[in-house]
């Protein structure tokens, strides 16, 4: 009964934060979610700076200057509008645009509830036990790239690389820890072997696979690859079965065709996920 306890507190805490966490992901993805040659967004669609802590890196997808000075639209604008606008608004406007969509600034409610649920889903799973604290720790940022993937097709280095270190030392720590249920030396075999599997595919059709997914490889690879090969090996291929369902999808749908490019890392991630619950709940 007190071990019941425990996970629902520990469940209660992973989601608390996950949902806190969450809500700063999407002004952080709207940062981020830039073309490889572009600097990091430091203003809002109309111009606005983004202010905040931590160089403005820290807050909710808001800009208090817009939410100020909204006035009623026009039923219809005239064709010559966009035209004529100039200035570093337009500018930042335009900066907001990427392969013909704009990259939402705004807070959401969606991004903080899958988080939390995703931060809960993996307490429960993996239990009162030291890996818990790393998979919560680290499943916002993975959700973080997920998102910036879908805008932008792709996985930014300041991320992926970071994250593949904290997840090695941070299991390194949790190895230490009486209770632990995986190996430090297998997950950083799995980081080494998924991403030189990734590698290869890479070499192979360098079209079809992004070199960001190759490098988000090794830290997926160092999460599943704590649990064992097996693990690994399940949620690697989830995550090939679930882009090319999503691509089949959309064929089907005729929303695209067979050289349309996809996003694959939020495939990646949501496979990695499957094999960590899968690998806690076995271990």
């Amino acid at each position: 009964m007190e071990y019941g306890y425990v996970v629902v507190a520990l469940i209660v805490v992973a989601a608390a934060w996950g949902a806190g966490a969450g809500a700063l992901v999407p002004r952080a993805a709207y940062r981020l979610s830039v073309e490889p040659e572009e600097g990091w967004r430091d203003a809002c669609p109309a111009g606005h700076p983004i202010l905040g802590p931590v160089n403005g890196w820290l807050g909710t997808a808001r800009c208090a200057n817009c939410a100020a000075s909204v006035v009623p639209a026009p039923a219809q604008a005239p064709a010559t509008a966009t035209a004529a606008a100039s200035g570093p608004e337009q500018a930042a406007a335009e900066g907001a645009m990427t392969g013909g969509e704009p990259v939402p600034y705004r807070p959401s409610v969606l991004v903080p509830v899958v988080t939390a649920l995703v931060c809960g889903a993996l307490a429960a799973a993996a239990g009162p036990r030291p890996e818990a604290a790393v998979w919560v720790l680290l499943a916002p940022v993975a959700v973080l790239l997920a998102l910036i993937d879908r805008n932008v097709h792709r996985l930014p280095d300041t991320l992926t690389l970071p994250l593949a270190g904290a997840a090695a030392v941070l299991l390194g720590g949790a190895a230490l820890v009486p209770g632990a249920a995986g190996s430090w030396t297998g997950a950083l075999l799995g980081g080494l072997g998924l991403c030189a599997a990734y590698f290869v595919l890479f070499l192979i059709n360098p079209n079809g696979m992004g070199f960001g997914d190759v490098k988000l490889a090794l830290s997926l690879g160092v999460a599943l690859g704590w649990y064992g090969w097996g693990v690994l090996f399940v949620g690697a291929f989830a995550g090939f079965l679930l882009g090319s369902l999503y691509g089949l999808g959309l064929v089907v749908l005729r929303k695209a065709g067979r050289g349309t490019a996809i996003p694959f890392g939020p495939f990646m991630i949501s496979g990695a996920l499957i094999g960590l619950l899968l690998g806690a709940l076995a271990a």
